[in-house]
């Protein structure tokens, strides 16, 4: 087990890091790590064969927002990604050029009578705004002014595209409120959904609202001094109630997505059982942690170096997962958001046995 970052780093060529998804979105390829034994290359459409009745699907129903803004203090240009929004309206944002900014400080963005006020400044780029807009207003704001915060590794010379806003968009959204898109979840199309649910799967959805931190580099090469990022999210009480009785029941629970494999075990307890969960959560799951609530994920393929990578290295194995990532790249799956994913099985569960059988 590896406590510094450069031994999650692994060599990945540009030419594979996906600049358009696949169309259809079932089409991507779907590499399947099972326990043991060597990897199947398969495609998300084959994703229903790999179910079973009593199986519990859970996806993240966030939807994206146009997070993107450039406000104008004066005649200083300042670049604005908003991260959440914080229970008095207000919004955690971060900034570039932040050091033009001091407290109290009055931005305008063109093309809107709106305007921000600085409310506090953080070290590292961080910052506090109230928006003068708020509700409908301030969506129709977004609308208006704002832009998707694509990836960085996403070239977009002139900015996102129309068909960037299809395209970033999972079938799952619903509640408004990330920066970012729970990326698994963009291969799901209603064909695909009718499938899994004909296989006698459940399915279910909670909200996680992925943050700007997600697109924060690991800084330090001691993984233990990280500070992860903070993102709101929620669990029903219907929806808690429902996971607890599939794994009573025997069911597996299969994360779509590392956001919602992050929820789900910032709500479990040690005995696994998953409570209803309205709060922020900045767990950084790495290997050593023993898992409570997720059985199984699916995921597309991470940054080297970065904390989901790390992820999913704690949830199959670090040995595994190299060997998995070696294998994604000689056999050239597409990389990060847009790209193809893969199926993974718990390796480290908190219990000795977990209740369901491997796929």
């Amino acid at each position: 087990m590896s406590d510094r970052t450069e031994d999650f780093d692994f060599h990945l060529p540009e030419t594979l890091i996906a600049q358009e998804p696949a169309r259809p979105r079932e089409a991507a390829r779907l590499l399947d790590v099972p326990p043991h034994g060597p990897f199947m290359d398969r495609h998300v459409s084959d994703l229903p064969s790999l179910l079973k009745a009593g199986d519990l699907l859970v996806a993240n129903d966030t939807a994206v927002i146009r997070a993107q803004l450039h406000g104008l203090r004066g005649e200083a240009h300042i670049g604005i990604t908003l991260d959440r929004i914080l229970p008095d309206t207000s919004w955690h944002v971060l900034v570039r050029n932040a050091r033009r900014l001091k407290v109290g400080d009055t931005l305008t963005f063109t093309g809107s009578t709106h305007t921000a006020t600085v409310l506090a400044r953080e070290e590292g780029g961080g910052a506090v705004l109230r928006f003068s807009a708020e509700g409908s207003a301030f969506d129709t704001f977004l609308q208006d002014v704002g832009a998707l915060a694509l990836p960085p590794y996403i070239h977009r010379p002139h900015g996102p595209t129309a068909q960037d806003a299809k395209d970033y968009a999972t079938i799952f959204a619903e509640h408004k409120g990330a920066v970012a898109a729970p990326t698994a979840g963009l291969h799901f199309t209603p064909a695909l959904l009718e499938a899994v649910d004909a296989t006698g799967a459940e399915r279910c959805t909670l909200t996680l609202h992925v943050g700007a931190g997600t697109f924060l580099p690991v800084r330090e090469n001691d993984i233990s001094k990280h500070h992860m990022h903070a993102e709101r999210g929620i669990i029903t009480p219907e929806t808690a109630a429902r996971i607890n009785a599939v794994r009573k029941a025997g069911g597996r629970i299969i994360a779509v997505g590392t956001t919602s494999l992050r929820l789900l075990e910032s709500a479990a307890d040690e005995n696994g059982i998953v409570h209803p969960f309205d709060d922020v959560t900045s767990i950084f799951i790495r290997p050593g942690y023993r898992f409570r609530a997720v059985d199984m994920l699916m995921t597309n393929f991470h940054l080297p170096r970065s904390t989901l990578f790390m992820l999913v290295c704690a949830f199959a194995g670090e040995e595994r997962m190299r060997a998995a990532y070696a294998h994604a790249v000689q056999t050239d799956y597409r990389f990060y958001s847009y790209g193809d994913a893969c199926l993974l099985r718990c390796a480290n569960p908190i219990e000795a046995h977990r209740t369901g059988e491997s796929a």
